[in-house]
């Protein structure tokens, strides 16, 4: 290693001079005056901030710009407008029994008639499969069997609108007589 010092002694005192030279000028150079004026805060965000050097003067204005802080791209809220008139399901349980099928889906077979129960009707699916029906059994989302006569079953469906008002609406399930 002290072979190679005296190899790049030149090289050596070049730099070292170099760096002694640079840090001169940076020393000396730095004693430009600069005139650190303290500006008052008047407590507005939109102040009118003017600085003035020479004979050149320069205002920014807050007021009706973007704030530079503020990420350019935001994410917006889609907002659906919802119709106070449509119908909302309140009941997301999975159906069973005849609350799986809707009254259109049915069709009456047989009414039979008791004292003290009220009525029993017969009804039956496309595929043939026979049910029964007594008052009061839930039928499809919203129905309930509300009366069973000898000629025909009353079902009473009940929805509520998204703003609360209820709709009754009657289905009428005849009994057919034979060759109707």
């Amino acid at each position: 290693m002290r072979s190679e010092y005296k190899k790049n002694k030149k090289l050596y005192w070049i730099t070292g001079l170099l760096f002694v030279a640079v840090w001169a000028i940076g020393v000396t150079g730095s004693d430009a005056a600069v005139d650190n004026k303290a500006v008052p805060d008047s407590g507005d965000p939109f102040s009118v901030i003017s600085i003035e050097e020479g004979e050149t003067a320069f205002e920014y204005v807050m007021e009706g710009r973007p704030d530079p802080f503020v990420p350019f791209i935001t994410e917006k809220v889609v907002t659906k407008i919802l119709n106070p008139d449509e119908i909302v399901d309140d009941d997301y349980a999975p159906l069973s029994g005849m609350r799986q099928f809707e009254p259109g889906q049915l069709s009456l077979v047989a009414i039979l008639k008791g004292d003290k129960r009220g009525g029993v009707a017969m009804v039956e699916d496309v595929t043939g499969r026979g049910y029964m029906l007594s008052e009061g059994v839930l039928i499809g989302r919203r129905g309930v069997v509300s009366e069973i006569t000898p000629r025909k079953v009353l079902i009473v469906e009940t929805a509520r609108t998204r703003a609360g008002k209820e709709i009754k609406n009657t289905i009428v399930m005849r009994l057919n007589k034979e060759g109707e």
